[in-house]
C-alpha cells in the first residue's frame, strides 16, 4: 500500500501534506502509510485519500480497481523505461561542427517513461541523445557531456539551451528572444563569457532542439 500511494502522488506531482489537505485529515495519517507503519489504516479516511488521488480504495489496498488515467504501477517492466537513440554526430560549443543529413543511430540510453511524461512532458519519439565537445559552454556542459535533446521544441522562447546550426555548424548554445524585432531575432549566447554573444534572425538558425537534461563522467 505505501509503494502504491507513494506512486500515486508521485505520478501526481503530489506530497503527503498535500494529499491530506486534499483528503481533508491530518498529515500523519498519510505519512504513516507511506512510510509502512500503517497496514490496517481508518477505511473511512483511506476512502478521503482515495477520492483526493482519484483512485479506488481496493487499488490502494490490493493493488485491484479502478486508477483515474495511467496506473502508476507498471507490471510489464519493459513499459516502466523508454529507449531513447543515441544519435552519432557532436555538437560543437565553439566554432561548429558540419551538419549531417543521414545521422546514424548508436546505442541508445533508457529513461524512466514516468520522468520523461511527467517531468519533461515530453514525447519520447521527439528526444535524441547528442554529445557536445568544447568549452564555450562552460561551466554549464563540459567537453564530452551527453545531453538529451527534444527535438519537438525550437521555441527560444523560453530561453535556454538548445542545438542549433547558426550557419557556421551545429552548435549547442543558449538562445534568448530579442523582443520587437521584425523579422524576429535571437540571441546566441555562450556560458563561457571568454566567448562573445550574437544575434541572428530566426531565418539564419536551424534550431535542431532544446537540451532538457545533460550528464558527464567523473
Amino acid at each position: 500500500m505505501a509503494d502504491r500511494l507513494k506512486a500515486r502522488t508521485r505520478q501526481l506531482g503530489l506530497n503527503a501534506g498535500q494529499v491530506a489537505e486534499m483528503a481533508n485529515i491530518n498529515r500523519s495519517f498519510v505519512y504513516d502509510i507511506m512510510r509502512g507503519r500503517s497496514e490496517n489504516p481508518n477505511l473511512e479516511k483511506l476512502d478521503k485519500v482515495a477520492g483526493a488521488i482519484k483512485v479506488e480504495r481496493n487499488w490502494l489496498l490490493h493493488g485491484m480497481g479502478d486508477v483515474q488515467g495511467e496506473n502508476p504501477i507498471m507490471e510489464d517492466p519493459n513499459e516502466a523505461f523508454v529507449a531513447v537513440p543515441s544519435v552519432k554526430l557532436t555538437a560543437s560549443m565553439g566554432g561548429g561542427r558540419e551538419v549531417v543529413e543521414d545521422v546514424e543511430n548508436g546505442e541508445p540510453y533508457h529513461f524512466q517513461s514516468s520522468w520523461i511524461k511527467h517531468k519533461l512532458q515530453a514525447d519520447p519519439k521527439n528526444l535524441k541523445i547528442m554529445h557536445v565537445e568544447g568549452d564555450s559552454m562552460m561551466p554549464t556542459l563540459h567537453d564530452g557531456d551527453v545531453v538529451l535533446v527534444d527535438v519537438g521544441r525550437k521555441s527560444p522562447t523560453p530561453p535556454g539551451i538548445f542545438i542549433l546550426h547558426d550557419g557556421m555548424g551545429l552548435v549547442a548554445k543558449r538562445l534568448e528572444n530579442i523582443p520587437n524585432n521584425d523579422p524576429p531575432m535571437v540571441r546566441v549566447i555562450s556560458d563561457n563569457n571568454f566567448y562573445s554573444p550574437y544575434e541572428r534572425t530566426l531565418d539564419e538558425v536551424n534550431i535542431i532542439g532544446k537540451v532538457r537534461w545533460y550528464a558527464r563522467e567523473i
